[in-house]
This record gives C-alpha cells, structure tokens and sequence, in this order.
C-alpha cells in the first residue's frame, strides 16, 4: 500500500470532504451520498485508503503528534532544545489555552479535532457499505472490518488520553456531534472491544504486498489484550497474548537492529507499521508554521535525525564530521527535536546490547554535542532526505506482545515469575552476550519481576509510544517523571496529578459547553 500520486487522486473525495473548512459547513449524509460513491468495490477500496491516510495525520501517526502525548515528558526522549510543539508536555505548561495553540500544528486540539474526524469518516463508511447490495460481501467484510479497526483505534487513543469524551457510531449531523456531552470511557470501550472482535473475525492474518500497510487481525487483537491488562483482567490479557504468540506467524527477530533496518521495514516481527513514500508531495500540512520544506512529505525521522547545526561537540571539528557523514552517504539532515532524555541515556545498562540504536552520544568517533537515538534515524541523503522519508512508522511489533505475556502471567492469579521469564527469554536472549546476563532476572519474586518488567519495556520498546500508557496504568508516571533528570526542561517541577489526562482543549468548550456538563474541572485543569 506504498503512497503513490494515483492514491491522493482517489482518496481526495474523503480528504477534502472531512479534512477541510467544507467539514464544518456540510453534513455527512449530503458530502457522500449512495448515488455518488460507495457503488462499486473500488469505491469501497479507496475510502479505506482515505481513512488510512487521516490515521496518518501529523497529529497522529505522521509526524510527531501521538509521540507528542504517549512519549514526551517522561523519561526517555526529550528535545535538544525548547520549542512551543514540545513545551507543554515536555516542561508541563499544559493547560486549557496551551492545549488549544491553534497556531501550532500537532497541538492537542489538532490531535483531538483528527482523532474525531477519523470517527466520522469510520461511522459513514461503515454505514454506507454495511448491506451495501453494490459491493461484494467479501469486500463489505473486509472494508467494514478495516473501518471498525480504525474507529476503535481513535477510541481507545481518545479515553487513554482524556477519559471520558464524546462518544458516537452513527452519521450524525455537525450540529448533532457538536452538542455531545461526554460519554464515560468505560462505556466507549466496550464498544471499542466490540469493535475489535470484529475486525479479528473478519480481517485477514496477513495482507498481499500492496496492502501491507494495513492492519491484521493481530493488530486488533494486540489493543484488546492492552485493554484488558489496563483493566488489569490479566487472564484476559495473558489469553490474548498468547494466541498472538501462538497463532500468528510473527516472530522475535534474533537481531535487533534488523527490527529497525530501513531495507528491511516489513521484517516478521512488525505486526503492524504504516507505509510512507519519499517524493510524494501534498501529503500532510507542515508541522511548523513557517516551515519550508518542498511537498509537506513525511518526515518523523527528522525529529530524531541530528541537526547539522547543532553538531558535533565543542572542541570538535565539523569539517571531520562532515567528511565521515558524506564517507558513509549520510548526512545529519534532520531536527534534532527528538533526543535520548539525559536519564534515558545515562540509566541505560552498558552490557546491554540493544544500547548502541537507542543512545548514540558519537558518530565515527566524533563526540556529539547531544545523545540521539538511532532507532529511528535514517541519515541517507539519497534514499531519506530531510523531510522526505519512505520509512514505515512502526505501530506494534510482536516483542511487545511478548512483554506484555510475561507481565500478565507474574500479575495473574497464580501467576508464576519463572513462567513470565519464559515469554521474553528470546528478548533477553538477544540483548546480552551470555546466558548468565539473559537470565539475570530468572528466579526473582513477583514484584523483583514486576519492577524488571519496568524496565524491559523501557528499554525494549523505547520511543516507541508506550511509555506513557505504560506508567499510568502502572500508577508510577508522577513518580518517575519527579525522580528523573532532564536536560532541557523541568517537567519534574510543574508535573500535578492531573497530568495523567490531557485538557479538552478551550475553543472546543466555547463551541461545545455540554463538555464540561460531567465534569466541569475538565479532567482538574480548572
């Protein structure tokens, strides 16, 4: 499902028909209409293709939007310097006004307004091919599926990031959803989970190379088995795990740096990624106001790629850099906006061999003046250039559903550490260099296991959009963003317990009162 210009000339009806000021002066029901679309299994196809390329918003998935809320402020990545994106979760200045900042692209509004607008296009799609006698029934399956996958995936963001919030499955008027009050998030989920039994009885295992951007039926599977264990219903979640592990053909890659090579972005431990493609321009609105970049092309691996400019440390010479960047095809072409946080870097275990991609303080030799985290680098300026990156944006892989079975099993009733060990054996096992280092953790009690799964994850899945939810559901996301070292805000100072929500942000509330009618501290930040 590689982006192509053919693909933006068929998805434009979806895009510009709910991603535009025509959104908010058009109903639904008049914009896509049965007699003009939805008649054919193309047209079906395409408006899947359109729901995909919402999900791949710079507030959500493109750039740094999800990142921006599920990773930043707590004690893995951090900016190398400060900027208005990064400030109200790095330094937490986040309140109803600095949540709105409708002048910065991937604020929380800007997340909140696409997470809603993936809804609305899911409801119509799923009501305009449902019984739809035009279109195949293989392909109203697969179609309806996709949609409910996509619809439950906004859901299950919206209530980990506010909780409660409005909540609706039909084609509504925008004077109907613009009066919604909020629904409680115990109640959204269950249709979430209704929502995702669906989709695993109806989307298919693996898809054919041209739609390999699409979710599986394990994709599905994995959010419920994270609903489950946030529920802490461990048997639930250990079940689900277990047959991701056991049922599908995934597996734990025996390298880890082959989990994040550019060459190798569709590897068998990716259980779901989205695909991105160089040169195609039109794609996304800039992140930054003012930003000059040719085409508006994706570009999240900016964020972590050095800043020429930034680069390398004092008493270094640049000229040296650059000719070992250009020995190697490369270049630091990047923003610098997304570092390895000063804790992060400085905690991270020395034997460990997974720290070389996740804390790169040299480049061949040369000491830099920041701590980056290559994982997520791609420096080739012929196959990556700045702002122009084809690489896949990682979603789940299949060692996260690894950690997530050893932890249900030691948190289970009867639950047994040694057991737990079992499903992540191959995990430590590619991480050390001996046995005895793999098995450093065999043989703890349940909460020495515990608190060694707080740090598996950690290092593991680092800057991969689970630290956050991890610390919250854990209860010790106050703790730890208090107790770590930070280089360039203090988000230890001003973090408050209300932080573990975002703020519906102001100009929603002066549009839509009946948001604070359940709850009129909108989540404590009044």
């Amino acid at each position: 499902m590689k982006t192509n210009k053919l693909f933006f000339c068929i998805t434009l009806i979806m895009i510009t028909c709910f991603g535009c000021e025509s959104f908010l002066e058009e109903e639904p029901r008049d914009i896509i209409a049965p007699e003009n679309f939805f008649a054919t299994d193309d047209d079906a196809k395409q408006s899947i293709t359109g729901l995909y390329a919402l999900i791949k918003n710079n507030s959500i998935y493109g750039q740094a939007g999800l990142d921006n809320w599920y990773d930043n402020g707590v004690d893995i990545i951090e900016p190398n310097r400060k900027h208005p994106i990064f400030e109200v979760m790095g330094n937490y200045t986040l309140n109803e006004v600095t949540a709105d900042a409708s002048n910065q692209k991937m604020s929380v509004t800007d997340t909140w307004q696409n997470l809603y607008r993936v809804i609305l296009n899911a409801n119509v799609i799923i009501e305009r091919v449902s019984g739809n006698g035009a279109i195949s029934e293989a392909v109203q399956n697969d179609v309806v599926a996709q949609a409910r996958f996509i619809r439950a995936l906004a859901y299950w963001h919206i209530t980990n990031l506010w909780g409660d919030a409005p909540f609706y499955t039909e084609v509504l008027t925008l004077e109907e959803i613009g009066s919604l009050g909020r629904t409680g998030k115990d109640v959204i989920l269950a249709t979430v989970l209704d929502d995702l039994e669906f989709a695993q009885n109806n989307l298919l295992p693996v898809y054919p190379n041209e739609d390999r951007g699409r979710a599986t039926k394990w994709a599905a599977a994995i959010i419920e088995a994270k609903i489950h264990m946030k529920a802490q219903d461990w048997q639930a979640g250990l079940d689900k795990c277990l047959e991701i592990i056991n049922q599908s053909s995934h597996t734990i890659l025996a390298n880890y740096n082959d989990v994040f090579d550019p060459a190798n972005e569709y590897n068998n431990e990716i259980i779901w990624s989205l695909d991105f493609a160089k040169d195609i321009t039109g794609q996304f609105e800039p992140a930054f106001p003012g930003a000059s970049f040719a085409g508006n092309n994706y570009w999240r691996p900016s964020l972590f790629n050095p800043r020429i400019a930034d680069e390398p440390a004092p008493g270094e010479d640049q000229d040296a850099l650059k000719a070992a960047l250009a020995a190697n095809g490369e270049e630091f072409n990047g923003t610098g906006l997304q570092i390895a946080s000063k804790d992060f870097a400085e905690n991270f275990p020395a034997a460990d061999l997974r720290r070389p991609l996740n804390v790169m303080g040299s480049y061949e030799g040369i000491q830099l003046n920041h701590t980056y985290m290559p994982k997520f680098m791609s420096l080739s300026f012929e196959t990556s250039p700045r702002f122009n990156h084809g690489d896949n944006r990682l979603v789940f892989r299949l060692a996260d559903v690894a950690l997530m079975a050893a932890e249900c099993e030691n948190e289970r009733p009867g639950g047994n550490p040694n057991t737990a060990f079992e499903y992540i054996r191959e995990i430590r096992e590619r991480a050390y260099a001996t046995q005895v280092e793999a098995e450093a953790i065999l043989g703890l009690s349940q909460q020495a296991f515990r608190e060694a799964i707080y740090d598996e994850r950690k290092w593991e899945l680092a800057g991969e959009a689970t630290r956050r939810y991890d610390l919250i559901r854990w209860g010790i996301y106050l703790d730890v963003v208090r107790n770590a070292e930070f280089k360039t805000y203090n988000p230890d100072e001003n973090i408050q317990d209300h932080h573990v929500l975002l703020p519906i942000p102001l100009n929603e509330l002066l549009l839509n009162p009946n948001l604070l009618e359940s709850d009129p501290t909108n989540n404590g930040y009044r």
